[in-house]
This record gives structure tokens, C-alpha cells and sequence, in this order.
């Protein structure tokens, strides 16, 4: 018999997944979201609701693992959930198809931010390892200058993360990744 979905309902640019067996089977499952008010959950077995970014929540929308209900508690469709991620994100489109091939790649994605980057990347999940990569996406147009490339390798190396760029072409739904390795002479 096939599992039931998730439901999320959206809040501002957070999804809320009230269900508290939900929460910990999604969490579980691929480390998405966040427990609310558990900053490192060292478990599976916590009793609160799992705060999903947008991202997360419109890739498990997209592999019918979740529905998402707007405040109302109408159920959005997945374009309407594609749309509000379009204007919330940056560049989302390019993003999402990074963060997609990276978790159907097998890697645990985790928004960037507190690294000065898009994605914070695992290998196995938080509170198992730390993320070894950092990934930045650019579109095949970008600039980019030395200052960037050193500001970006010096936050990498500060942070002992590797630093990954991926140049994600929505045109032609590909992506590239650079990454960058430092050492000393």
C-alpha cells in the first residue's frame, strides 16, 4: 500500500510539517527540514514539527512525497508552489536543478547560508559528519573575478570545506561542477 503524504502547510517562505510522524519519518529519511527548536537533533525521535525550506519542500512536492497547503489550507498546486519559489529565490531555477542532482546523487543538501553559499552539502547528514563541500551556483554567464575565487577559497579553507561551483545552465538543463583544492608549495 502506498505511503500517504506529507502535508506542509506554507508560511511566508517556510513550509511547517505539523504531523509529528511525518516530521521525523521526512527528517529520517534525508535529513530535511528542521525540528523547531532543536537545533541538532541527535535523533530521529523528537516531538515537533519539521520546518522545511522552500526548496526542500517543492523537491519532495515533486516526487510526491508532500503536499503543501498555502495559510487557508488550500492545497497548492505544484506550479503554484514552483512559482512562489521563483519569487523568493533567486535564480531558483538554476539552484533547483543543482540541489536535485545532488540529493538524487545521494548527497544530504542543506541550505548554505551561515557559509556564504547557496548549498551546504553531506555525505551522510548533519550530527553524522560534517559537510565537506560548499557549493556556490552560477549561471554560464556569470563573472566571476580573483577576488571572488580567493574571498570564496579563504571562506573555504577558514570553514575546512571544499569549495564547489556549479554552473548550472537552465537552458540546456546541465550542470558543471568546479571544484576548488588549496594547498601549499
Amino acid at each position: 500500500m502506498p505511503r500517504q503524504r506529507a502535508k506542509g502547510r506554507l508560511f511566508e517562505n517556510r513550509i511547517v510539517v505539523w504531523n509529528i510522524e511525518d516530521s521525523r519519518r521526512l527528517f529520517k529519511e534525508g535529513y530535511y527540514g528542521k525540528p523547531l527548536g532543536i537545533p541538532k537533533p541527535k535523533d530521529f525521535e523528537f516531538d515537533a514539527p519539521l520546518i522545511l525550506d522552500l526548496m526542500e519542500a517543492y523537491y519532495l512536492a515533486t516526487r510526491k512525497v508532500i503536499d503543501v497547503e498555502d495559510q487557508a489550507g488550500k492545497e497548492l498546486s505544484p506550479k503554484q508552489l514552483h512559482d512562489i519559489c521563483e519569487s523568493s529565490y533567486p535564480e531558483f531555477t538554476e539552484k533547483f536543478l543543482v540541489y536535485r542532482k545532488l540529493r538524487e546523487d545521494g548527497y544530504v543538501v542543506t541550505p548554505g547560508i551561515k557559509f556564504g553559499s547557496d548549498f551546504a552539502v553531506y555525505e551522510h547528514g548533519p550530527g553524522i559528519d560534517h559537510a565537506p563541500y560548499i557549493v556556490q551556483v552560477v549561471s554560464p554567464d556569470s563573472k566571476m573575478t580573483a577576488t571572488s575565487m580567493v574571498r570564496s577559497g579563504r571562506l573555504a579553507t577558514t570553514v575546512r570545506k571544499q569549495f564547489i561551483i556549479a554552473i548550472s545552465d537552465k537552458e540546456k538543463k546541465s550542470i558543471e561542477f568546479l571544484r576548488y583544492d588549496w594547498w601549499r608549495a
